[in-house]
C-alpha cells in the first residue's frame, strides 16, 4: 500500500472512531483495538495510529490493563484569583456545593505555617464537594482565621467564598501562590468523586492575601485529573521585556 493510500485508510478509520465516541458517553470503554480492526477490514496498526492521535487529542484514554475509553473535553483550570463558582459560570458550567464538613478548631503546625498565625490559633476548616452540572468534579478544603470571620456557617458558603469574603467581612484578595502537584486519591476521596481510586488528580495547595498583605485562606484541595487540564499564564520577566537594567 501507498504512503498516500495509507494516510486515507488511517483518516477514514479516525473518522468511524469519532463516530464511536460521539455514540457513547463520557468513561465508556470501546471495543478492543483487535475487534475494531476485524470490524472495519484495517489493519490493527492503521486502527492503533488513529487511537493514538484520538489520545493525544484528549478524545480516548488508555488505561493500562483494562482498555480504551472515551473522554470528555477537559475543563481549563486556571491558576488565577477567581472563585471556582465564577471560573466555572464562565465556562458555561452550572456551579454548585455540597457541604462536607465545617469545623473550629486549632492551628496545627502545617496550617499556622501556611497561615501565617502561631500554632493553636483558632482557625476554621470546612470542606465541600465542588460540583460541575451536577457532576462530582473538586474537594476543596480551606482553612482561615477564625478570628478574621466571626458567625461563618455553612449557608455562608453555599456559593462563592470570595464574594461572602468581599461583601460581608469587607475583604479583599489581590494576591497569592498556588503549588500543583499529580496525586492518587484516597479511597474516600476517590468515592467522593466518582472516580477509580488509581485516577490521577491534582492536587492543589493555595495561599491568598488581602490589601494589607494578611494571608486570609489555605487552602489544600483535590480536582479530578479526567476533569481539568491545567493552564498557567507565563509573563515575562523584567529583563526578557527588555527593561534597561540597573547600573552596578
Amino acid at each position: 500500500m501507498s504512503i498516500e493510500g495509507s494516510t486515507d485508510r488511517t483518516a477514514e478509520t479516525r473518522a468511524r472512531l469519532l463516530d464511536l465516541i460521539d455514540s457513547l458517553p463520557a468513561g465508556e470503554r470501546i471495543p478492543s483495538e483487535r475487534e475494531l480492526a476485524e470490524r472495519w477490514g484495517v489493519a490493527r496498526m492503521t486502527l492503533r495510529k488513529a487511537i493514538d492521535r484520538l489520545v493525544l487529542d484528549s478524545l480516548l484514554e488508555r488505561r493500562h490493563r483494562r482498555g480504551t475509553y472515551t473522554c470528555r473535553p477537559r475543563v481549563p483550570r486556571h491558576l488565577t484569583i477567581s472563585s471556582f463558582t465564577e471560573e466555572m459560570t464562565r465556562r458555561g458550567v452550572q456551579a454548585s456545593s455540597r457541604m462536607l464538613a465545617l469545623k473550629r478548631t486549632r492551628a496545627s503546625v502545617e496550617v499556622s505555617r501556611r497561615l501565617r498565625v502561631p500554632e493553636g490559633e483558632p482557625v476554621i476548616r470546612f470542606t465541600r464537594l465542588r460540583l460541575g452540572d451536577g457532576e462530582p468534579v473538586a474537594i476543596e478544603t480551606n482553612y482561615v482565621p477564625a478570628v478574621l470571620f466571626p458567625g461563618l456557617t455553612e449557608a455562608d458558603l453555599d456559593g462563592s467564598w470570595y464574594a461572602v469574603m468581599s461583601r460581608r467581612y469587607g475583604i479583599d484578595i489581590i494576591a497569592g501562590t498556588a503549588q500543583v502537584q499529580p496525586a492518587l486519591p484516597d479511597e474516600r476521596t476517590a468515592e467522593l468523586l466518582g472516580i477509580p481510586p488509581g485516577q490521577p488528580c491534582f492536587s492543589i495547595l493555595t495561599v491568598v492575601r488581602d490589601r494589607n498583605g494578611r494571608v486570609v485562606e489555605y487552602g489544600d484541595s483535590v480536582y479530578r485529573g479526567d476533569y481539568y487540564t491545567i493552564t498557567v499564564e507565563l509573563l515575562p520577566t523584567v529583563e526578557a521585556r527588555g527593561a534597561p537594567r540597573p547600573p552596578h
